[in-house]
């Protein structure tokens, strides 16, 4: 047993009976690295990630690699969850050095933390173009001791190529808003018609681009096409998970079948907002059941006793990816009666060759993913055969549970937490379902009393009873976010008050008051080899795209224009990087697009929650919660509402209630009936 044994991460854990000898990422590694003249292996993963259980299994704990190892280097096991700036930081050289990046990532390095080498997996021996561990060990402490000056070139090299990363988001030049139509013109380009999403395989869902193309569909109803299709694809798809609910990581193919099975908490969040936007834009069924689903999915699978919920499980069970998930025919028709077994096999496409298929060969398994096609659920909208086939995934749930199954990682993270609290808030407020939103508030207290510090920093990590790790951006960006939309559904001004506090601690420790924009880490960080940003909307929006949305509708909550100078200085700082490729910063993108469409603040005053001033609520509740901001006033918030938003101090409370509307610094004459409300032009456009 390593020095991992006493780490809380369970991808950490997962290596302590290596025979490798990890460290964790501390200064004890690299001092032990400095006084014994080694080079630095640091391997980066996380718990529920295949290749790096493959690697484990090929190269960590062989014994002749282990001893390679441990002859040559200090090793470093970093769980990425954990420590995003570590990865995010190296994760920059592998993709500098290589054209590519991913997990496991593999790093040498000298003791001062200065990469030389750079990669992902790693087999034990070479194979073709793939160069194997026992090669690659050899060969570094070789140059290591014979040839230092090389490596060292190398390093500098590296450094120089990396402080270029460092210029991301100090552009200053004029955001051009010509780029929120290119971004929706090249979406349309590259969108696949026959089986919906955007470009080739690999296909991830990236439910930020359905969010911004929903706001561009009034212009074009061609775009609500595409976010219909999609959505849908997706939900009948074998990334979605018919047995149990939720959604996979993404697909392999082009046709959502094939999914790299790991769940991660982040996409039922995302894809919890984008389903119940995509509901409220069509209407479609299917698309509000399956927000039920991705809920009674994240309740029965993901929560934790504290009310919170877990990060991911694993793609791998018994060794293998997807074991758990698939099925063959035989086993269907073993489990179902033989009439049932056949209706079960022709609506979810299950054959005796199977659709899942070997992932070294390309040969069919005989297994299956159970997947829809439009027909199949064409079929199903009958009641009757709903019913039943509610009951025939009942009976092959029941089974499943008797199967390993794939590892939980149950660490929470405060960042992951903070998006589904936005989540759930939104999805709350567009279904209508109270439900949704006590989960938020759930998680907004655990937040606020376990991962807060008494000067009000977050913690990134909660395990075992324990907050740890300094937060990072995305715990603030999310977070915030998250209290702004408990706000939205709530009206109550506890949660703009936490989401202010927690905005002035990010902008104190993040903000670069020279060129605008947040870093990634904070101003008394690890600081490794240098403080990054993040622009780009990958798998999740990231911190700075967040923190645009945040600040705009900060601004227009409090009547404080300083929040909203800062988003535009950050669109600012980073402008050079998106007019270069729009598409990759579409969640960036949706606050340039909101203040194009008359955005309007409305306060609603009222001495209390009259029926009356109930349903002028729940009709403007259903206005874009993003565009237009919405205050409650009533006798019992007015103080604390007129310190967080002193321009609401003009507006009195009486008995009646009083809607005022205002838009462009300017507000209308205040209307009193829910008649009057609708009668505004523009409030409802979405």
């Amino acid at each position: 047993m390593n020095r991992l044994a006493n780490e809380k991460s369970p991808y950490l854990l997962q290596h302590a009976d290596n025979p490798v000898d990890w460290y964790p990422w501390e200064e004890e590694a690299f001092e032990k690295a400095k006084k014994e003249d080694k080079p630095v292996f640091l391997s980066i993963g996380y718990a529920t990630c295949h290749w790096c259980h493959v690697m484990e299994h090929e190269s960590f704990e062989d014994q002749q690699v282990a001893e390679m190892m441990n002859r040559a280097f200090v090793n470093i096991k970093v769980d990425r969850e954990e420590r995003p700036d570590i990865d995010n930081t190296y994760m920059t050289v592998c993709q500098m050095l290589t054209g590519r990046g991913g997990w496991p990532l593999t790093i040498i390095m000298t003791p001062d933390k200065e990469p030389f080498f750079a990669g992902t997996y790693f087999p034990k021996f070479s194979r073709q173009r793939h160069i194997g561990m026992l090669d690659i060990v050899q060969q570094i402490e070789n140059v290591w001791k014979t040839n230092r000056a090389k490596v060292m070139k190398s390093v500098q090299q590296i450094k120089e190529g990396f402080s270029k990363s460092l210029e991301l988001g100090k552009s200053n030049i004029p955001f051009d808003e010509d780029n929120v139509e290119q971004a929706a013109e090249s979406l349309k380009g590259s969108f696949d018609d026959v089986h919906g999403g955007f470009g080739n395989a690999p296909k991830f869902p990236s439910p930020h681009n359905l969010l911004f193309l929903i706001r561009n569909a009034a212009d074009d109803e061609s775009i609500l096409d595409m976010v219909s299709k999609t959505l849908r694809s997706m939900r009948f798809g074998g990334i979605w998970d018919h047995v149990g609910g939720g959604f996979h990581r993404y697909s392999t193919d082009l046709e959502w079948l094939l999914p790299h099975f790991e769940k991660m908490l982040y996409d039922q969040a995302t894809l919890l907002i984008a389903y119940a936007e995509g509901w409220k834009k069509t209407g479609d069924p299917i698309f509000k059941q399956t927000c039920y689903q991705i809920l009674n999915y994240l309740e029965t699978d993901l929560l934790s006793d504290e009310g919170v919920f877990y990060s991911a499980e694993d793609a791998d069970s018994e060794g293998e990816e997807g074991k758990f998930y698939v099925w063959s025919k035989q086993e269907i028709e073993e489990i179902l009666d033989k009439e049932n077994a056949q209706l079960f096999c022709e609506l979810f496409q299950i054959t005796e060759e199977g659709n899942f298929r070997d992932e070294a060969t390309g040969e069919r398994t005989g297994k299956n993913i159970p997947h829809l096609s439009e027909q199949s659920y064409q079929r199903i909208q009958d009641e009757k055969l709903a019913e039943k086939t509610e009951a025939l995934l009942e009976a092959l749930r029941q089974e499943r549970v008797k199967r390993e199954r794939p590892l939980l990682d149950d660490k929470i993270l405060t960042d992951w937490n903070g998006l589904m609290m936005a989540a759930l808030a939104a999805a709350g407020t567009i279904l209508k379902d109270q439900k949704f939103i006590n989960h938020a508030k759930k998680i907004a207290v655990f937040l606020a009393e376990k991962c807060m510090t008494d000067e009000g920093r977050l913690l990134h990590r909660y395990k075992e009873g324990k907050a740890e790790i300094t937060g990072m951006a995305d715990d603030y960006a999310f977070t915030i976010w998250g209290f702004i939309e408990l706000y939205h559904s709530t009206f109550d001004p506890q949660y703009l008050e936490k989401a202010l506090k927690l905005q002035k601690v990010y902008d104190n420790h993040f903000w670069d008051p020279e060129h605008g924009g947040y870093y990634f880490t904070p101003d008394d960080g690890e600081e490794i080899l240098g403080r990054q940003k993040e622009i780009y909307d990958g798998a999740l929006p990231s911190s700075n795209s967040v923190s645009i949305l945040n600040g705009f509708r900060l601004s227009r909550l409090t009547g404080d224009s300083g929040f909203e100078e800062k988003s535009d200085r950050i669109l600012n700082a980073f402008s050079n990087v998106i007019e270069k490729s729009p598409a990759g910063y579409t969640f960036a993108l949706i606050t340039p697009l909101l203040k194009r469409q008359s955005p309007a603040e409305i306060v609603i005053t009222c001495e209390s929650k009259t029926d009356e001033a109930e349903e002028i609520l729940n009709y403007l509740a259903q206005t874009d919660r993003l565009k237009n901001s919405i205050i409650l006033k009533t006798d019992s918030i007015k103080s604390l509402l007129d310190e967080l938003a002193p321009f609401t101090n003009n507006f009195p409370v009486k008995d009646q209630p009083a809607v005022y509307v205002c838009r462009d610094f300017s507000c209308d004459a205040p209307v009193t009936s829910l008649e009057e409300v609708k009668a505004i032009e523009g409030l409802m456009d979405y």
